[in-house]
């Protein structure tokens, strides 16, 4: 035998441990949660003899042996008291490594560590359960507080424990775990997928079912908004991100027919009202619903689109800045981008709206990554674009993205030193990591079945759905959608690497345009590799960008310029804070665009509505264009009086009645919420941030 026993016989023959063989030393064990339970040594065989079974080993006998040492040594060094869980597993990694058992030893060590790490996600589910049941996570701007969502956000802190923790492997976990990586909607990693463009048109004209009868083809324009509305709703509870209508004024537009103008205005209306009021995903929150539209020509089309924006411009009940839909409005030279343009009039409209609203955004068609798509590409409101396609068609319709993973790109900026070769490096480890890990996403949500997605997937709104049956695996039809990687905090990672960011210096600037670059090169390369979809995400860092920036605090300090604010500035941006002018930002920016074909977008800060300031919003909007941007939007500050109705820029209370119950809504990530449902990373961000142009 080795040491261990060795020892533990000549304490025996010294007559410390006699008559051992034939008494039972232990007859209690105390637990991790204090109770204390009977001391089986059966338990501590079963423990190693299956950690041997893991490297090959079979001897059961072997097992019961090295059970016995163990608790021979137990007796030596427990002299008084009760045992703990914790003894006994000190205890058993020092017999087998002291016997020889290294490899067993190694298992069992390993097994520890998860049944460890596994208390431990049970415990602090407990502690996130308690707090969701005071209130709602805020990672989500626009989830209510209401029981259903704290019941939905329990839920899904529990699928996010049995994912990282049974599903998921073991290197994706701990990269997510540790904040190398972001698994995005880490909740639903095995339930569905993130997001669709809606193939609209189709769903009015044939009539769908959602599931409690068949709804047939409305005749009128009111019918049709209203199934829009439906449409949206049904959709939303088969995925966990946005849902969009690639084309609302087309496809809208065969349903005006002779309605008059005050019909078509009432049922935009009435659509607007339904998407800021009707539930979806067990009632926590209201669809995150984008419409593209601007370019449809036909008169039919155009009233779509004018309705849509004056009732938007009109507000809610009292006036109040609609949340939803995100509304994203298509430019196109020869279309609406210039004066004699059909729909340059409907263009104004959608600035003077915009103006007010903070909606509609702006999509360009024109950009050359856009360009050879003609008017298909549309985007999400929170900034997804999904288009090439190695499968199928190149359109935006039926399809979206699959799921989409975050790098964190600070933290590699801050180990690599300032060395770049260093950082490239380590930044093509992460990419590949990353990709493996959406690689194995994706094997997951294929084997899912089309009645697991019974409206999406089972009403044929993903492209190629219609020619699969209920119990079939959407594999064959996901290949149709985009598996991306996104990254937040390049303005961070330029200061760690240089010193400087890319608004401070134009060789940073050159620097984050060949990183960026060298993100899609590998993500291109991927894409080949495993002949699907892979693309680079601009990603919106909602409620990552404060997890991201905490975790490396913790572990590097508080760095100025990097790690010294509660958020990490959102994927290619200026960082907020940084005074610049509107024109210098879309020219800084604009190069990222066609880089990140996941998706992006880049704002213009005002200080207050730019109502009186048109011409200043017409020349961005078109400068943006005019530099190669794919998605944009004005920022600015909206407040609302609830008592009284009045707008305004209000410091604390109302100038006009007093109150202080304001509704305060600005745009975060592409999508629009009020302030009191920021996180607070986000409320740090908004605090931060600077006009570009004095409204």
């Amino acid at each position: 035998m080795a040491k261990v026993q060795e020892e533990l016989d000549k304490e025996i023959k010294k007559g410390q441990l006699i008559n051992f063989r034939f008494q039972k030393t232990f007859r209690s064990i105390q637990k991790r949660d204090g109770r204390i339970m009977e001391f089986d040594v059966n338990k501590i065989t079963d423990a190693i003899f299956n950690a041997a079974r893991a490297v090959g080993g079979e001897d059961r006998q072997l097992a019961e042996e090295l059970a016995q040492v163990v608790v021979k040594y137990l007796s030596k060094t427990k002299t008084t008291g009760i045992p703990s869980v914790e003894d006994v597993q000190d205890a058993v990694e020092k017999v087998l490594i002291e016997t020889g058992h290294a490899k067993t030893a190694k298992v069992y060590i390993l097994y520890r560590d998860r049944r460890t790490r596994l208390r431990d996600a049970k415990s602090e589910l407990m502690d996130i359960v308690q707090e969701i049941l005071a209130e709602t996570s805020r990672e989500n701007a626009n989830v209510s507080n209401s029981p259903s969502a704290k019941m939905l956000q329990i839920a899904s802190a529990a699928s996010k424990k049995y994912y990282l923790y049974r599903l998921i492997p073991e290197e994706f976990s701990q990269a997510h775990i540790e904040g190398d990586i972001h698994i995005h909607d880490l909740d639903f990693y095995g339930k569905t997928l993130t997001c669709v463009q809606i193939p609209l048109g189709r769903l009015l004209t044939e009539g769908f079912d959602t599931g409690h009868g068949y709804i047939r083809p409305p005749k009128r324009i009111s019918s049709a908004a209203a199934l829009a509305a439906i449409i949206l709703q049904s959709s939303q509870n088969d995925m966990h991100g946005g849902q969009s209508f690639a084309f609302f004024d087309r496809d809208m537009a065969p349903f005006v027919k002779e309605s008059s103008e005050d019909e078509v205005y009432q049922a935009m209306e009435a659509l607007i009202y339904n998407l800021n009021s009707m539930h979806s995903r067990a009632g926590a929150q209201v669809p995150f619903s984008s419409l593209n539209l601007g370019t449809d020509t036909s008169s039919e089309g155009r009233l779509i689109t004018r309705s849509l924006l004056l009732a938007h411009e009109r507000g809610l009940g009292r006036g109040e800045t609609p949340i939803f839909p995100n509304i994203l409005f298509r430019l196109k030279k020869g279309v609406n981008l210039e004066p004699g343009d059909p729909n340059y009039d409907l263009f104004q409209l959608a600035m003077r709206v915009a103006a007010k609203r903070l909606n509609p955004t702006f999509a360009f068609m024109d950009s050359s990554f856009n360009s050879a798509y003609g008017e298909e590409v549309s985007y999400m409101g929170c900034r997804t674009r999904v288009i090439a396609n190695r499968h199928g068609e190149e359109v935006s319709t039926g399809r979206g993205n699959l799921s989409f993973t975050t790098i964190n790109l600070p933290r590699l900026g801050i180990k690599a030193h300032g060395n770049l070769e260093h950082f490239y490096n380590e930044l093509d480890k992460v990419i590949m990591l990353a990709g493996r890990q959406l690689y194995h996403r994706y094997r997951v949500q294929s084997k899912l079945k089309v009645k697991d997605m019974p409206f999406l997937m089972g009403q044929h709104l993903y492209l190629d759905s219609e020619k699969l049956g209920p119990e079939d695996p959407i594999g064959p039809v996901i290949k149709h959608g985009t598996l991306s990687i996104g990254f937040i905090g390049l303005a961070e990672t330029l200061t760690a690497l240089t010193g400087a960011h890319h608004g401070q210096d134009l060789g940073s600037q050159q620097l984050g345009v060949e990183i960026i670059s060298h993100m899609r090169q590998r993500i291109d390369e991927m894409a080949e590799e495993y002949d699907l979809n892979y693309t680079l995400l601009a990603t919106p860092a909602e409620g990552l960008s404060g997890r991201f920036v905490a975790m490396d605090r913790s572990l590097f300090g508080e760095i100025p310029g990097i790690t010294d604010k509660d958020y990490y500035t959102n994927s290619f941006h200026i960082p907020v804070e940084h005074d610049i002018s509107c024109f210098d930002k879309i020219n800084l920016e604009a190069p990222y665009h066609s880089l990140t074909n996941a998706g992006h977008i880049s704002y213009v800060e005002f200080s207050s509505p730019p109502t009186d300031n048109m011409e200043a919003f017409e020349n961005i909007v078109k400068h943006m264009a005019e530099s190669d941007m794919g998605y944009a939007g004005i920022n600015f500050p909206i407040d609302e009086c609830r008592s009284c109705g009045k707008q305004g820029i209000f410091e604390s209370e109302c100038s006009s009645c007093g109150s202080t119950d304001i509704r305060r809504v600005r745009r975060i990530t592409g999508y629009l919420s009020t302030v009191d449902r920021f996180n607070d990373a986000k409320k740090a961000e908004l605090g931060d941030r600077k006009s570009h142009i004095k409204g």
